[in-house]
């Protein structure tokens, strides 16, 4: 039967220092290899040390081709189609255009059969967060089974042949990250990130029994899952609009006036204005 000695906290402490100066003045890695070293035989000759193994070899990837062959291309600055022709694109890029242009290897090749194609879409007022649900349900929903919601319009929008949206409104930094990282297949983002909206404005969903607003009370619902933020001031709209930033939004959504949607703000109302103050603009 075998036991455990086991040291007194000191000597642990004293271990631990040891090895950490050891680590520090380079002396660990020394004596580690020196512990590692095989020993040679008592009397007899040296030992060869062993060949070194050859670096091992890093093969780039190679990105996807497509060759689009018997297409009539829309490039967005003439009013008339080409004559039937073929594109080339590699990874994301379109690396040439032309009427004979040899696949390359391992190319996927799509006959266009004499159809029309075009550069991708850009829709740029969309909301990737709210295309499905009605304002109510966004607010009430969980936020995985919205997100996952999104993700599935995503991938409809961009089969629709949307390849880049402007998002103006609402929580789609997750959904821009699963799009870029390859989670999931939809149009580029470039978020807005939460609305910007003045109490009453365009904007603000809360229900009747979420007022009054008092400084440093819980956030509502709304704001909890980014999809609108209440600014009052300069001074919080500087802050809402910095907040937004920091998160990775690409341009800001203010609603300086009434909406379609708004539940308490009319068409026809200015909610934001220039503020002038101490010489600021």
């Amino acid at each position: 039967m075998r036991t455990k000695t086991l040291l007194p906290a000191a000597a642990l402490l004293a271990v631990g220092a040891l090895l950490a100066w050891l680590a520090a003045s380079g002396r660990l890695s020394q004596t580690l290899a020196q512990g590692n070293k095989p020993a040679e035989a008592s009397g007899g000759p040296p030992q060869p040390a062993a060949a070194a193994l050859p670096p091992a070899k890093v093969v780039a990837k190679q990105p996807s081709a497509t060759l689009f062959k018997n297409v009539k291309v829309f490039d967005g600055k003439s009013d008339k189609l080409t004559a039937s022709t073929s594109v080339l694109v590699v990874g994301n890029k379109i690396e040439k255009i032309g009427g004979d242009i040899a696949a390359p290897e391992k190319a996927t090749v799509i006959d266009g059969g004499g159809r029309t194609l075009m550069p991708g879409l850009i829709d740029a007022h969309w909301h990737a967060m709210l295309v499905r649900p009605t304002p109510a349900e966004g607010l009430t929903w969980d936020v995985g089974y919205g997100n996952l919601v999104a993700g599935a319009e995503a991938t409809d929008t961009l089969l629709r042949g949307f390849t880049t949206v402007r998002d103006v409104g609402g929580p789609s930094f997750g959904l821009k990250r699963a799009i870029d990282e390859g989670v999931v297949a939809g149009p580029r983002i470039y978020p807005s990130g939460a609305v910007i909206t003045v109490t009453s404005g365009h904007g603000d969903f809360r229900q009747s029994f979420e007022v009054p607003r008092t400084l440093g009370s819980a956030r509502t619902r709304m704001e909890q899952i980014g999809a609108s933020l209440l600014a009052d001031s300069p001074d919080e709209v500087r802050l809402r609009v910095r907040e937004q930033l920091l998160l990775g939004a690409t341009q800001i959504k203010l609603t300086a006036g009434g909406g379609v949607a708004s539940p308490f703000s009319p068409l026809d109302v200015t909610t934001f204005h220039r503020a002038r103050a101490a010489g600021r603009r």
